[in-house]
């Protein structure tokens, strides 16, 4: 998603960063009706409070993130949104008392330190401005929703809480899209392309919510820039250096570090998730 939002917002007369969030909402509560039509039951909402206000938070999220892409290199922008889940990670603390294990604290920093080193090559010459802004804002604000999501997952499935995040998140990015928009063609079939890859990101990270505490999906997340650095190749024409590749190995060593020895057996604490949740008898799509 990242990687095409990067490429369409690079030509000219392409489409603005508010004009990707639109279309990646509109495509993904159509596509979610399809889905709720398909499959008759799974729409249960349940937390209407929370529901909102992950669409709000989500929609900053996107919003800022396509508007920092537009500005500054891709590897730049996904390093300083991929702070997020240790910004979650600590607010987890707070909101459901989760206590990460030594081992998955090791984790988190060896997989950080390995994204750091595929995405901040030029990293230390970044400067200050509405685009690193930008970025810093929406992981903020990511780490905000991750907490939100891992509170529903007690009550709500993964396909509805993606339907509310596109439906309240569409009036938070509606106001960034009113520029005219690029005619009918390519790069609306790549726009479309990067909804479809959205909405298969977030019906993923929701349900892994409702099965891995914040700290341990952190580690996991990590993952997600180091696709983003091996896609940009084909997709970008951007080459990896020693420095990357260096990058890729320690990040999925920490993963794989944290998986096999970070898991600690999860508590129930009030307001987080149970061991039942509505939806998650069956895949969520």
């Amino acid at each position: 998603m990242a990687v095409l939002a990067r490429r369409l917002s690079r030509d000219p007369g392409g489409f603005t960063a508010g004009q990707l969030a639109v279309v990646r909402f509109v495509a993904g509560a159509l596509l979610s009706l399809v889905v709720f039509r398909l499959r008759p039951g799974l729409y249960r909402p349940h937390n209407v409070r929370l529901l909102v206000s992950r669409g709000l938070s989500g929609g900053l999220v996107v919003v800022l993130y396509f508007a920092a892409l537009a500005r500054i290199p891709a590897g730049e922008a996904g390093l300083l949104y991929n702070l997020f889940p240790i910004i979650a990670t600590v607010m987890s603390i707070f909101t459901f008392g989760e206590r990460p294990t030594v081992h998955l604290a090791l984790a988190l920093l060896a997989a950080t330190g390995g994204v750091a080193l595929v995405l901040g090559e030029g990293a230390l010459q970044m400067g200050v401005g509405w685009g690193e802004a930008a970025a810093a804002a929406s992981a903020v604000f990511a780490a905000t929703s991750a907490n939100v999501i891992r509170a529903m997952r007690a009550t709500d499935n993964a396909a509805t809480i993606f339907f509310w995040f596109c439906v309240a998140g569409l009036p938070v990015v509606l106001p960034f899209a009113l520029d005219p928009w690029p005619a009918l063609g390519a790069p609306w079939a790549s726009a479309l392309l990067m909804a479809l890859a959205a909405y298969a990101a977030q019906l993923l990270m929701t349900h892994a919510y409702g099965a891995l505490s914040i700290s341990e999906a952190a580690v996991w997340l990590q993952l997600t820039p180091i696709a983003q650095y091996a896609l940009a190749v084909p997709l970008l024409g951007e080459r990896p250096g020693l420095t990357g590749l260096a990058g890729v190995l320690l990040g999925v060593a920490g993963v794989a570090y944290g998986t096999v020895l970070g898991r600690r057996p999860a508590v129930r604490v009030s307001g987080a998730p149970g061991a039942s949740r509505a939806g998650d008898d069956a895949p969520p799509v």
